[in-house]
Protein backbone atom coordinates (compact mmCIF):
# COMPACT_ATOMS: atom_id res chain seq x y z
CA UNK A 1 0.00 0.00 0.00
CA UNK A 2 1.60 3.27 -1.12
CA UNK A 3 -0.37 6.17 0.35
CA UNK A 4 0.64 9.83 0.51
CA UNK A 5 1.20 11.79 3.73
CA UNK A 6 2.16 15.39 2.86
CA UNK A 7 4.96 16.78 5.02
CA UNK A 8 3.21 20.15 5.54
CA UNK A 9 0.45 18.45 7.56
CA UNK A 10 0.28 17.17 11.13
CA UNK A 11 -1.63 13.99 11.95
CA UNK A 12 -3.59 12.49 14.84
CA UNK A 13 -3.43 8.78 15.59
CA UNK A 14 -7.19 8.77 14.87
CA UNK A 15 -6.21 9.69 11.25
CA UNK A 16 -7.34 13.32 11.04
CA UNK A 17 -4.88 15.85 9.66
CA UNK A 18 -4.41 19.56 10.20
CA UNK A 19 -2.78 22.21 8.01
CA UNK A 20 -2.12 25.45 9.89
CA UNK A 21 -2.07 28.70 7.94
CA UNK A 22 -1.69 31.46 10.51
CA UNK A 23 -4.72 31.18 12.77
CA UNK A 24 -6.78 29.12 10.31
CA UNK A 25 -6.53 25.33 10.50
CA UNK A 26 -7.79 23.10 7.70
CA UNK A 27 -8.90 19.70 8.99
CA UNK A 28 -9.52 16.52 7.03
CA UNK A 29 -8.87 12.79 7.11
CA UNK A 30 -5.74 11.05 5.88
CA UNK A 31 -5.43 8.82 2.82
CA UNK A 32 -4.98 5.91 5.24
CA UNK A 33 -8.36 6.69 6.85
CA UNK A 34 -10.00 6.82 3.42
CA UNK A 35 -8.36 3.49 2.52
CA UNK A 36 -9.51 1.87 5.79
CA UNK A 37 -13.07 3.19 5.50
CA UNK A 38 -13.63 2.06 1.94
CA UNK A 39 -16.73 3.47 0.24
CA UNK A 40 -17.72 6.58 2.24
CA UNK A 41 -21.49 7.09 2.28
CA UNK A 42 -22.21 9.70 4.98
CA UNK A 43 -20.49 12.68 6.60
CA UNK A 44 -21.73 14.69 9.57
CA UNK A 45 -19.95 17.98 10.33
CA UNK A 46 -20.58 20.83 12.78
CA UNK A 47 -22.09 24.14 11.65
CA UNK A 48 -20.12 27.33 10.97
CA UNK A 49 -19.76 29.14 14.30
CA UNK A 50 -19.61 25.94 16.38
CA UNK A 51 -16.76 25.62 18.89
CA UNK A 52 -14.40 22.64 18.73
CA UNK A 53 -12.30 21.32 21.60
CA UNK A 54 -9.37 18.94 21.27
CA UNK A 55 -10.50 15.53 22.51
CA UNK A 56 -14.22 16.09 21.79
CA UNK A 57 -15.76 14.50 18.70
CA UNK A 58 -16.92 17.06 16.11
CA UNK A 59 -18.81 14.74 13.78
CA UNK A 60 -18.76 11.36 12.13
CA UNK A 61 -17.96 9.65 8.87
CA UNK A 62 -19.61 6.46 7.72
CA UNK A 63 -18.74 3.92 5.08
CA UNK A 64 -20.41 0.72 3.98
CA UNK A 65 -18.12 -1.05 6.51
CA UNK A 66 -18.11 1.17 9.61
CA UNK A 67 -18.81 4.51 11.27
CA UNK A 68 -16.07 6.57 12.95
CA UNK A 69 -16.13 9.69 15.10
CA UNK A 70 -14.00 12.62 13.96
CA UNK A 71 -11.70 14.51 16.37
CA UNK A 72 -10.16 17.97 15.98
CA UNK A 73 -6.38 18.37 16.28
CA UNK A 74 -6.95 21.98 17.46
CA UNK A 75 -9.49 23.93 19.52
CA UNK A 76 -11.29 26.82 17.87
CA UNK A 77 -14.36 28.01 16.01
CA UNK A 78 -15.59 26.57 12.71
CA UNK A 79 -15.29 29.23 9.98
CA UNK A 80 -16.14 27.03 7.00
CA UNK A 81 -17.28 23.50 6.26
CA UNK A 82 -16.97 21.68 2.99
CA UNK A 83 -20.61 21.44 1.88
CA UNK A 84 -19.55 19.59 -1.29
CA UNK A 85 -18.18 16.72 0.83
CA UNK A 86 -21.31 16.67 3.03
CA UNK A 87 -23.45 16.28 -0.11
CA UNK A 88 -21.11 13.83 -1.85
CA UNK A 89 -18.88 12.24 0.83
CA UNK A 90 -17.57 9.63 -1.59
CA UNK A 91 -15.55 12.45 -3.23
CA UNK A 92 -13.27 12.68 -0.17
CA UNK A 93 -11.41 9.65 -1.55
CA UNK A 94 -10.54 11.51 -4.77
CA UNK A 95 -8.42 14.20 -3.05
CA UNK A 96 -8.38 13.94 0.78
CA UNK A 97 -5.64 16.58 1.15
CA UNK A 98 -7.03 19.06 -1.37
CA UNK A 99 -10.67 19.30 -2.41
CA UNK A 100 -11.63 16.69 0.21
CA UNK A 101 -10.93 18.87 3.28
CA UNK A 102 -13.69 18.84 5.90
CA UNK A 103 -13.47 21.99 8.07
CA UNK A 104 -11.67 25.28 8.44
CA UNK A 105 -11.27 26.44 12.03
CA UNK A 106 -10.08 29.71 13.56
CA UNK A 107 -7.67 28.43 16.17
CA UNK A 108 -8.18 29.78 19.71
CA UNK A 109 -4.43 30.12 20.28
CA UNK A 110 -2.22 29.80 17.16
CA UNK A 111 0.85 29.53 19.39
CA UNK A 112 -0.68 26.65 21.34
CA UNK A 113 1.22 23.39 21.06
CA UNK A 114 -0.77 21.02 18.89
CA UNK A 115 -0.40 18.34 21.57
CA UNK A 116 -0.84 14.83 20.26
CA UNK A 117 -0.15 15.51 16.59
CA UNK A 118 2.56 13.75 14.64
CA UNK A 119 4.72 14.78 11.73
CA UNK A 120 4.23 12.95 8.42
CA UNK A 121 7.29 10.78 9.19
CA UNK A 122 6.01 9.90 12.67
CA UNK A 123 2.56 9.12 11.31
CA UNK A 124 3.99 6.97 8.51
CA UNK A 125 6.15 5.07 11.02
CA UNK A 126 3.13 4.44 13.25
CA UNK A 127 1.07 3.16 10.33
CA UNK A 128 3.87 0.87 9.19
CA UNK A 129 4.05 -0.46 12.73
CA UNK A 130 0.27 -1.07 12.70
CA UNK A 131 0.51 -2.99 9.44
CA UNK A 132 3.39 -5.21 10.61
Amino acid sequence: MDLEYPNDLKYLDSHEYVRLDGEIATIGISAFAVYQLGDIVFLELPEVGDALEVGDSFGSIESVKTAEDLYPPVSGTVTDRNEEMVKEPEKIAEDPYGEGWLLKVRVNDPDEDLGDVMSADEYRAQLEGDEA
